[in-house]
């Protein structure tokens, strides 16, 4: 018997090709991108859930987002993995609701990212960019590793890591700040803003989902140049002899419990 499809019809092969490159077409249609993401900012829980600059793919455990991606037979962007990303959403705010979607153990989440990275790369090109990413990761994953914590990915020039306790993750962000001195590229200087917060994260493959890292990651969307910001959680776990903590007096962001208290902190 022969192989299936070998033989099919011409006219059957022709309406799938159709088929296929209308479904692509449609995939990749910003009209259709967009009437998607509007859906997403309408549901329950982040709608920035699955940040298509990730490049966390650690190991032998990718992350859900990646695995979704590769359904889509993509690796950024679509619909297929917009409305894959928005059923995730969904269902990280019904677990967290339902107090299922934390972990078990108390984690501190550190986000950092550079300050006016997008605009200098749109002008630097794409050599000098990789160039400094590469001098960045070698200042700032170093750091991550003698403070104990874990690098868990980055999402273009920003990192996400986490500790145990959140005076390694402040030690750690002071000892990278540091590493980036002397850093010029193309005449830009690398200097970071980064927030952290305690919570219990829900570890998923080499990830973390969960509202405490959301909560994180508006912390840190809030830090201007230089400056750790720090989640009354964060700020409550560390020893206030070692540690300055100021009050950040306003703070709201999309997706954050309204009474969260946010500190700019850094060693006494």
């Amino acid at each position: 018997m022969e192989p299936a499809g070998q033989d099919a019809d011409p006219a059957v092969r022709e309406r799938a090709r159709r088929f296929g490159r209308r479904a692509r077409e449609l995939n990749e249609d910003e009209r259709v991108l967009d009437a998607v993401a509007r859906m997403r900012r309408r549901l329950p829980g982040d709608d920035r859930l699955g940040d298509p600059l990730s490049t966390s793919d650690q190991g032998r455990d990718a992350t859900l987002t990646r695995r979704i991606a590769r359904l889509a037979g993509q690796t950024t962007g679509g619909a297929v993995h917009e409305v894959g990303m928005g059923a995730l959403q969904v269902w990280q705010a019904a677990a967290e609701r339902n107090n299922r979607g934390r972990g078990t153990v108390d984690l501190t989440v550190l986000f950092t990212d550079l300050v006016g990275f997008s605009h200098w790369a749109l002008e630097a090109g794409d050599a000098a960019t990789l160039l400094l990413l590469r001098e960045v990761g070698g200042a700032l994953e170093p750091a991550v590793a003698r403070n104990r914590g874990t690098v868990v990915k980055w999402l273009g020039d920003g990192m996400m890591a986490v500790f145990r306790q959140p005076i390694d993750a402040l030690h750690a962000v002071e000892r990278g700040r540091a590493a980036l001195d002397g850093i010029e590229i193309a005449g830009y200087q690398p200097h970071i803003r980064a927030g952290m917060h305690v919570g219990r994260p829900r570890k998923v493959g080499a990830d973390y989902l969960g509202v405490d890292v959301n909560i994180a990651a508006r912390v840190s969307q809030a830090a201007g140049t230089d400056e750790l910001l720090a989640s009354g959680a964060a700020v409550a776990a560390m020893d206030p002899d070692l540690v300055e903590a100021k009050r950040r007096k306003r703070f709201r962001a999309k997706g954050v419990p309204p009474e969260l208290e946010v500190h700019a902190v850094r060693s006494r």
